[in-house]
């Protein structure tokens, strides 16, 4: 299936599961799209591919504009949308990586992408696939789990350049940090971008901006 962003932001609408948080349906949905149309060298025909590049959702309590784009681009049927968080649909509240094409982790526990991520970047240079990027996206709150903290600065000693994040910052995190979001990532190493999140061509310019020797953050800014 090809779509355009309006048609998957239509997808994403059809898509939340839970009435507690109805807009993560739409506002992680730029960042996703944006990756998975412009950036990521992935594709429903190329999963088993090693040398694919990967995202993660760690904000796995809102896949709803994941699941909506994974259908936009072809990897699982559309159909599927409407069955969301059903006893026998594949698709629950949170993804699950042994049922949904295209998901490459169980997520939704707060904390535990990133950490993953550090994890898949160091297993893909060891193998000779440094090539392939990884991305990790995950909200700004998640930056309050002490396992985040752990994992950014430990890709940041040593230059981890295949890893990417990116940072959903509606200011709903607990503690914040001197001077922002991404301050707190470079004084562990890492080269950073901030971006709006709206903002197709920033977000664009942002993900693929040269980090040769370092991870590289975005923080996409949500206005709501």
């Amino acid at each position: 299936m090809t779509a355009t962003f309006e048609e998957a932001r239509e997808l994403a609408r059809r898509t939340v599961v839970d009435a507690r948080y109805p807009h993560i349906s739409t506002y992680t949905l730029d960042a996703i799209w944006v990756l998975y149309d412009r950036v990521l060298r992935v594709d429903p025909e190329s999963l088993d591919d090693p040398a694919r590049d990967r995202f993660l959702l760690s904000k796995g309590h809102g896949p709803s504009a994941f699941y909506a784009v994974l259908a936009a681009k072809g990897f699982i049927p559309v159909a599927w949308l409407d069955t969301v968080a059903a006893l026998e649909s594949p698709l629950g509240s949170h993804p699950d990586a042994t049922l949904v094409p295209g998901a490459e982790i169980s997520s939704g526990s707060l904390g535990h992408g990133l950490p993953l991520g550090v994890g898949v970047a160091l297993g893909l240079r060891a193998t000779r696939y440094a090539d392939a990027q990884v991305y990790v996206l995950i909200g700004d709150a998640e930056l309050d789990e002490g396992s985040n903290h752990e994992a950014m600065a430990y890709a940041g000693a040593i230059g981890l350049a295949n890893l990417n994040v990116v940072v959903a910052d509606n200011a709903s995190a607990t503690h914040g940090w001197p001077g922002g979001i991404a301050s707190r990532f470079e004084v562990h190493g890492w080269a950073a971008a901030t971006a709006d999140m709206g903002d197709h061509d920033a977000l664009h310019a942002a993900f693929t901006a040269p980090h040769h020797d370092r991870p590289q953050v975005t923080v996409a800014a949500v206005r709501h």
